[in-house]
């Protein structure tokens, strides 16, 4: 096998309205049986996670908070990857009347279209922060955390490589992991900015997209997308 390893973000790609269907469920079984490994890739964090998400045993590891934190399901072990802002930042943007706001382990999270009022704050403060949106939220993390820095610990840790890898993903904060991994995939509903830099766009949307691209895998590794995956002009992959 070429592609060992199964990189899905969560909201928007294997769920739907925050829920796996039983039909995605089934079909990462079967990938996992087929000797390949899974992993998810989310911006949520990691307690609201666990409490949309019933099956997280399905995962080697789990990289919550947009590539802040590795999560490992079978022994339940957390580890940030990145320090968390300093408190006067969150007080900061309370103080404003930003709501939504949570606080994670590492990252700082709000929605649209507090990002203006997000970026004073940081300037104020005078900290190094980036902001990331995903679909209408608004992430606050160290500079360089991203989804792919987060897939580079978690591929670390399992002694696998990105080359062998196959990424998908549907918004803005999933750019960085597709472009980390050997073959990157959007499912049809992704953001038409995500679609043009993938690999292959599924036919399918959501769970039933990957569903759609586990299928491809299982039967012949993705070589009947052959000729997509060695375009000439596909941009160089992260490493």
């Amino acid at each position: 096998m070429r592609y060992l390893t199964l990189c899905c973000d969560y909201d928007g790609t294997l769920a739907r309205h925050g829920s796996l269907s039983s039909d995605t469920i089934e079909s990462l079984e079967r990938v996992i049986a087929s000797g390949r490994r899974t992993l998810l890739v989310t911006g949520r964090e990691l307690g609201e996670l666990r409490q949309v998400c019933t099956r997280l045993d399905l995962f080697e590891y789990v990289i919550a908070e947009n590539g802040a934190l590795l999560y490992r399901p079978a022994t339940r072990e957390e580890r940030p990857l990145a320090a968390p802002p300093p408190a006067r930042f969150a007080a900061a943007l309370r103080e404003r009347g930003i709501s939504p706001l949570s606080v994670g382990r590492v990252i700082v999270a709000t929605r649209e279209p507090y990002e203006s009022a997000v970026l004073e704050v940081v300037r104020e403060l005078g900290l190094e922060l980036q902001v990331i949106f995903n679909k209408g939220a608004v992430m606050v993390l160290p500079p360089g955390v991203n989804k792919a820095t987060g897939l580079a610990s978690a591929l670390a840790a399992m002694g696998a490589s990105a080359h062998n890898t196959v990424g998908v993903g549907d918004a803005e904060n999933d750019h960085a992991l597709l472009a980390a991994c050997e073959c990157a995939v959007a499912v049809a509903n992704a953001l038409p900015a995500l679609k043009e830099a993938a690999d292959i766009v599924t036919a399918a949307e959501n769970g039933a997209g990957v569903s759609e691209l586990i299928e491809a895998l299982l039967r012949d590794d993705l070589a009947g997308y052959g000729s997509r995956l060695t375009r000439p002009e596909r941009p160089a992959r992260q490493r």
